[in-house]
C-alpha cells in the first residue's frame, strides 16, 4: 500500500520523540513498522446473539393471545410490532424481521440439537456428531488481518457443552465447538489490557514462555499419538487442534504487543454482575464488551449465546429472575391456559435487551461514524418453538452503509429459501465473496443488496 501524505513513519516519530511524547496515538502513526496493521477503510462487522427453545407462537389470527406472537401478524413495511418486540418499535427504521427460514438439516432432529446448527446448518442426524464450520468463523478468517483476535466468541455458560446442549454458536473448520468465555471480568483483563497488566518487556517474557509450553505439548502430543487406538487419536485430534488454536493466539499477541491500543472508556461497564442474581445486567454487560471489542477494533467478529437449550445452564432461570415467571425450558412445554402471554412476556423482556444493544451500537462511534451503521447483527433462535425448528424467529439489524433495506417484515418460501441464504448474502455484505454456504440455495432475494 502506498504512503499517503498525512502517514508519519516510524523514524519521524523517534527524532521527534520530545514532542510526540505528549501526542496520543494517532491513525496517522499506523505505517512504518505498522504497515500489517493498517487499513484505510471502515471495517465491515458480523455478530450473531442466540436465545433458546423458540417464542410465543399464537393459535391464529383469531387468538385471543395473538399481541404475544412474535411474528407481526402482517408483512412488509406497514407491519405493527406485537407486545412481545414492543420494545424494538424505536429501532424499525434499522432493522428486519424475517420470517420462514430455516435449516433443513436441521427440521426433524431431535430435541434441541438444532441449537447446534444455528450458524453452521450442519446435518447432524444420525448417531455422528458431524457438525461443519459456522459463519462467524468462515468471517473470522478473512476479516482477522487487521484485528488483536479473529473473533469473540461468548455465551452465558462458557465452554462448549455437548452434542444438543452446545454452549457455544462457534464451530471450527473441522466442526469442533470452539469454547465460549463468559466471565467479564476476565475477557475485559484478558482482551482490553494491552499488556496483560505488566511492561512489555514482563508481558513478552511471559508469551515467550507460553510458545515454549505449546511447543512441548504439541512435540509430545505427536509422538503419544503413534501409541493410540482410533478412538483416543480422535479425541488427542481435538485436543490438538484447541492447542493450535493456542498457538495462533500467542503469535498474534506477539505481533500486537508493540500496537497502541485505541483509547477507550469502560467505566460504564460493570464487571462484577451475577447472572444468578441479576440477569438483566448480566446479559448488557456481556454486550457492553462486545460493543467495546468492536469500537477499539480489538475484532471484527462476535457471538453471543444467551441461554442454552433444554433447560440447560444459568439462562434458564432467566425468566423466574426477572419476571417471577417459571424456568425457560418448562414455560415452553406448559399449555396450560394464557401460557402464549407468559411465553411473550418473556420475549418482551429479550427484547428489551437486544433494544439496549441497538441503541448502544447505535450511539457509539469510532472514526468511521455509528457503529451500527458498519455491523451486520443477527438475532434469534433456532427453533420457533420447542422441539420445532423450522420458521426461526430472525431478526437482522444494522449495516446501513453495507447495503442492507431495513424497515419490513420479510417472509420466504422454506422450499426454496434457506437460513444459509441469508449466510451467504451477510458473507457478501462485508466482502466476503462466496455464492454458497452449507445447505444455501443462493442469496437471499431481498433486504440485503
Amino acid at each position: 500500500m502506498s504512503r499517503k501524505s498525512w502517514h508519519l513513519n516510524r523514524r519521524s516519530f523517534i527524532k521527534g520523540v520530545g514532542a510526540a511524547c505528549m501526542l496520543p496515538y494517532l491513525e496517522c502513526m499506523g505505517m512504518g513498522t505498522l504497515t500489517n496493521f493498517y487499513e484505510p477503510f471502515a471495517p465491515k462487522r458480523l455478530c450473531f446473539l442466540s436465545f433458546p427453545n423458540g417464542v410465543s407462537m399464537s393459535e391464529g389470527e383469531n387468538s385471543k393471545h395473538k399481541e404475544w406472537n412474535w411474528f407481526p401478524h402482517k408483512t412488509g413495511t406497514g407491519y405493527e410490532l406485537t407486545n412481545s418486540l414492543s420494545p424494538l418499535e424505536p429501532y424499525r427504521k434499522n432493522m428486519s424481521i424475517l420470517g420462514g427460514l430455516s435449516h433443513p438439516n436441521s427440521r426433524n432432529v431431535l430435541g434441541h440439537m438444532a441449537g447446534d446448527t444455528f450458524l453452521t446448518g450442519g446435518d447432524l442426524r444420525g448417531d455422528k456428531y458431524l457438525n461443519t464450520i459456522s459463519i462467524d468463523q468462515i468471517a473470522a478468517q478473512k476479516l482477522n488481518k487487521y484485528t488483536r483476535i479473529p473473533s469473540l466468541i461468548l455465551s452465558t455458560d462458557g465452554g462448549v457443552g455437548y452434542k444438543s446442549r452446545t454452549s457455544t454458536l462457534s464451530f471450527d473448520a473441522q466442526g469442533k465447538a470452539i469454547p465460549a468465555e463468559h466471565r467479564q471480568r476476565e475477557i475485559f483483563e484478558r482482551y482490553f489490557s494491552p499488556t496483560g497488566g505488566s511492561t512489555s518487556i514482563e508481558r513478552r517474557k511471559s508469551l515467550q514462555q507460553d510458545k515454549k509450553i505449546v511447543d512441548l505439548v504439541l512435540e509430545d502430543s505427536k509422538r503419544l499419538k503413534k501409541r493410540l487406538g482410533a478412538n483416543d487419536k480422535s479425541k488427542l485430534d481435538e485436543y490438538m487442534s484447541s492447542l493450535n488454536r493456542v498457538e495462533e493466539q500467542v503469535k498474534r499477541n506477539e505481533k500486537w504487543l508493540d500496537v497502541p491500543m485505541k483509547e477507550f472508556d469502560a467505566s460504564h461497564i460493570n464487571l462484577n454482575v451475577d447472572a444468578t442474581v441479576d440477569p438483566e445486567s448480566y446479559l448488557r454487560s456481556t454486550m457492553d464488551l462486545m460493543i467495546l471489542a468492536f469500537q477499539t477494533d480489538l475484532t471484527r467478529v462476535a457471538t453471543y449465546m444467551m441461554a442454552r437449550e433444554d433447560g440447560m445452564g444459568f439462562g434458564d432461570a432467566f425468566p423466574k429472575l426477572a419476571l417471577n415467571l417459571g424456568g425457560h425450558h418448562s414455560m415452553t412445554h406448559d399449555r396450560k391456559s394464557g401460557y402464549q402471554e407468559r411465553l411473550g412476556k418473556y420475549d418482551q423482556w429479550l427484547s428489551k435487551q437486544f433494544a439496549y444493544f441497538i441503541d448502544r451500537m447505535e450511539n457509539t462511534f469510532d472514526e468511521h461514524g455509528s457503529l451500527l451503521d458498519n455491523t451486520l447483527i443477527l438475532y434469534g433462535s433456532p427453533c420457533s418453538s420447542t422441539h420445532n425448528a423450522n420458521n426461526c424467529p430472525l431478526i437482522l439489524a444494522g449495516g446501513s452503509k453495507l447495503g442492507v433495506k431495513h424497515g419490513s417484515y420479510e417472509t420466504f418460501d422454506a422450499k426454496k429459501i434457506h437460513l444459509s441464504n441469508l449466510f451467504v448474502s451477510m458473507l457478501n455484505a462485508v466482502g466476503i465473496e462466496t455464492e454458497s454456504f452449507a445447505d444455501s440455495t443462493g442469496r437471499l432475494p431481498s433486504i440485503i443488496t
